[in-house]
């Protein structure tokens, strides 16, 4: 057997790298911050509120890692440009993007006002589209970049209540896979990850209310709820060397939800 090109204790290093992480103050976002700020990369640290971003940081640099909090509305094209030009003054060239930024209204479709529908779309789908926008010019041209949209098992099954938020998600799903294909020869590779039933803030309703629980429970092959740093490896695994063949793909990880 051929021996591998890279030894494996190199394959996930990434010390040189910026990394980007939207919604990063909390859940999902600040799990896969540190794993990336835990790996060698520099993170960018995106959320509207700067208090809970400055904890993140604290926690990060405690650990010996690097991170630096930018509050931005990423909903706002004003303020992501604005982003951009204060991360590449401070930073320079990001080369790791991960889109994680979003919102959940459980509510009836007759229930919903257009006004809600356009804000979890946006929150969910359009803000990718608008980091993107601003940041993909910079990363062309280096011959390296990650991109990384967080979209969820419910862009591929749905659940009562969540119209708006399976919408945006299958939106994203779909970008992923065509900017993928736009960038491929750059160097740039662009994959999804589908969490499912995760122990975030955006899940209280239901971890708070026993009955609805015990039925999502019941319905988890694993039997519990996925933990917000088992995404960790994932991210730096997709934002490595080791995944520069992986594009155009999406990540289910949800304790086997949608293998039923």
């Amino acid at each position: 057997m051929p021996a591998l090109s890279m030894p494996l204790k190199t394959l996930t290093p990434l010390a040189g790298q910026t990394a980007l992480v939207t919604g990063a103050s909390r859940g999902l976002g600040r799990a896969m911050a540190i794993g990336l700020a835990e790996t060698g990369a520099k993170v960018a640290l995106v959320a509207r509120n700067p208090e809970p971003l400055k904890n993140v940081v604290a926690e990060i640099e405690a650990a010996g890692g690097s991170a630096f909090a930018f509050p931005a509305d990423v909903t706002s094209e004003a303020s992501v440009n604005e982003l951009q030009r204060a991360v590449s003054a401070q930073l320079g060239t990001v080369s790791i993007l991960v889109n994680n930024a979003g919102m959940n209204l459980r509510k009836s479709l007759v229930e919903f006002t257009l006004a809600e529908w356009e804000l979890v779309l946006r929150t969910n789908l359009t803000s990718a589209f608008i980091v993107c926008h601003a940041f993909v010019p910079q990363m062309r041209g280096h011959g390296y970049g990650r991109i990384i949209n967080l979209t969820s098992m419910l862009a591929h099954i749905a659940l009562p209540l969540r119209t708006a938020y399976c919408a945006s998600k299958a939106g994203l799903l779909g970008m992923t896979k065509a900017l993928a294909l736009e960038l491929a020869e750059e160097g740039i590779t662009v994959n999804a990850i589908s969490p499912g039933p995760f122990a975030t803030e955006m899940n209280l309703p239901i971890l708070n209310n026993p009955a609805a629980n015990a039925d999502f429970l019941a319905k988890i092959p694993v039997k519990k709820w996925g933990r917000p740093e088992d995404l960790g490896a994932l991210a730096v695994y997709l934002c490595s060397p080791a995944a520069a063949y992986v594009t155009g793909t999406d990540f289910v990880i949800d304790g086997g939800w949608t293998a039923q």
